[in-house]
């Protein structure tokens, strides 16, 4: 596989292995180096690439590795997870534009709080629009468990912004 073929191949995901590192790691120079680390080992296992059906799940079922060993490792114990790869490019009003970002930050702390699997399955699925189908395949679980994490995962994040925004309402 020469260079230009691994571009051609490697960059349309490229994007997407950097939210999802960004998603498990805390900080946006802890993403970049989980991306580039994992755009090294793809390079370096080029000719092994053909074999796999699809790269970029492979490439996710890596990055969401990397990452799950980085949090465990003793280096990083200053790490949590967090989103904010969300950017209002409307040209609303100032309010507007707080109110959503408020919106925004809130549900991601929700989201913190969810269980590590949750956490993944929403980023996969509701951000990064993966189907059910590739994310069985890249986190080794069937369809129907997916579902229903996902399912549990709306339904806390639901109830937790309905219980937020309501706060003192009676």
């Amino acid at each position: 596989m020469t260079q230009a073929d691994f571009v051609i191949l490697v960059m349309p995901f490229k994007d997407k292995v950097f939210r999802l590192a960004k998603r498990l790691l805390v900080s946006r120079e802890e993403a970049e180096d989980a991306t580039q680390e994992i755009l090294l080992k793809l390079w370096n296992n080029k000719q092994k690439i053909s074999d796999y059906k699809n790269v970029e799940a492979f490439s996710m079922t890596m990055t969401k590795n990397f990452c799950l060993d980085r949090l465990k490792s003793k280096q990083a114990q200053n790490l949590k997870i967090v989103h904010s790869n969300y950017q209002d490019k409307s040209h609303s009003s100032l309010q507007k534009q707080v109110e959503a970002r408020d919106s925004v930050d809130w549900v991601s702390s929700i989201i913190e709080t969810l269980p590590e699997q949750q956490q993944i399955i929403v980023q996969l699925r509701d951000i990064e629009q993966y189907e059910f189908a590739e994310i069985s395949k890249m986190l080794d679980m069937n369809e129907t468990a997916i579902r229903v994490a996902l399912s549990r995962a709306r339904k806390t994040i639901r109830e937790q912004l309905t219980k937020t925004h309501s706060y003192g309402i009676k």
